[in-house]
C-alpha cells in the first residue's frame, strides 16, 4: 500500500506581542487543517528585527493619527473574525519570557495551547505576559510545569534559542511578525491569509497549469493535463 503523500509545511513566525499576529492565530490552524499542512510553530522577538531591519516602525507610533487607526484596525478585524478584542493596558510588552517558554511547549508537544493562551491573555483580557505569575498560571493550564517553565525562560540556552530563529527569520528576509513561509514564499501579515490559503489551495490541489512561487527557465515546458502549460516552479513538500 502506497503511504499518502504528506502534505505542505507551513512555517511561521510570530511575536506574541503583535496585534496582528494575535489575529492571525485564531486562523492560521485552521486554515492548514483545510489543506492539509503541517504548522511550523517559530517563535521570534519582533522588536529585535525591528532594531535591525525595519526601524521606519517606530516612527508611526509617534504619528498619533496613524496610533488611533491602528487600534481601530485592529478592532476592526477582530469583529470581522468574531474574537475578543482589549487594546492593552501595557504596549508594547516584554514578550520574551513568553517567547521563549513557547520552545519548551513545543517540545512537550503543546505550543499550539501555550500560545493561545498568552495570545488571549494579552490582547483579551489585559494580563501582563512578562509577568511570572501569569505565565506561571498558563503554563499549568497548558499541562506544563510552572517551576521548570520559569527555570526554563531565565536559562541561557532558551536565551540562545530565541536569538538564533529571530536571526534565522531576518535571514529568511522577514521584516515583522506575523511572517508565513511555505517552502521559499513569504507572506506578511494577517491580512494576507487570503493570498497564503489560495497558494494552499494550489500547492495542494497540485494543479500544473498555475504557477505557485515563480516561472521556471523559459525553455523548461511542463506537460499538464491539457497539454503544454507555461513553465513554473512548484513547492517542494
Amino acid at each position: 500500500m502506497t503511504s499518502p503523500t504528506p502534505g505542505p509545511v507551513l512555517t511561521w513566525y510570530y511575536d506574541y506581542s503583535s496585534p496582528y499576529t494575535y489575529l492571525a492565530s485564531t486562523r492560521i490552524e485552521g486554515l492548514c487543517g483545510r489543506y492539509g499542512a503541517r504548522l511550523e510553530w517559530k517563535p521570534i522577538l519582533v522588536g529585535g528585527i525591528f532594531n535591525a531591519v525595519n526601524q521606519s516602525v517606530y516612527e508611526s507610533r509617534n504619528t498619533p493619527a496613524k496610533v488611533r487607526y491602528g487600534t481601530k484596525d485592529v478592532a476592526d478585524w477582530a469583529r470581522y473574525y468574531g474574537v475578543p478584542f482589549r487594546f492593552p493596558s501595557i504596549f508594547p510588552v516584554n514578550s520574551v519570557k513568553a517567547l521563549r517558554g513557547a520552545f519548551l511547549a513545543i517540545e512537550a508537544g503543546v505550543v499550539s495551547a501555550w500560545s493561545h493562551r498568552v495570545f488571549r491573555a494579552y490582547w483579551a483580557e489585559d494580563r501582563d505576559i512578562a509577568d511570572d505569575a501569569v505565565l506561571a498560571e498558563i503554563a499549568a493550564a497548558s499541562r506544563l510545569d510552572p517551576e521548570r517553565l520559569l527555570a526554563w525562560v531565565a536559562s541561557d540556552e532558551a536565551r540562545e534559542r530565541l536569538r538564533a530563529v529571530t536571526q534565522e527569520a531576518m535571514d529568511r528576509g522577514a521584516f515583522g511578525s506575523p511572517t508565513f513561509f511555505l517552502s521559499e514564499d513569504m507572506y506578511f501579515g494577517n491580512d494576507r491569509l487570503v493570498l497564503l490559503e489560495d497558494a494552499l489551495r494550489r500547492v495542494s490541489f497540485r494543479d500544473p497549469r498555475r504557477p505557485v512561487i515563480g516561472l521556471a527557465p523559459a525553455d523548461k515546458k511542463v506537460e499538464g493535463p491539457e497539454g503544454p502549460s507555461l513553465p513554473f516552479t512548484e513547492f517542494e513538500t
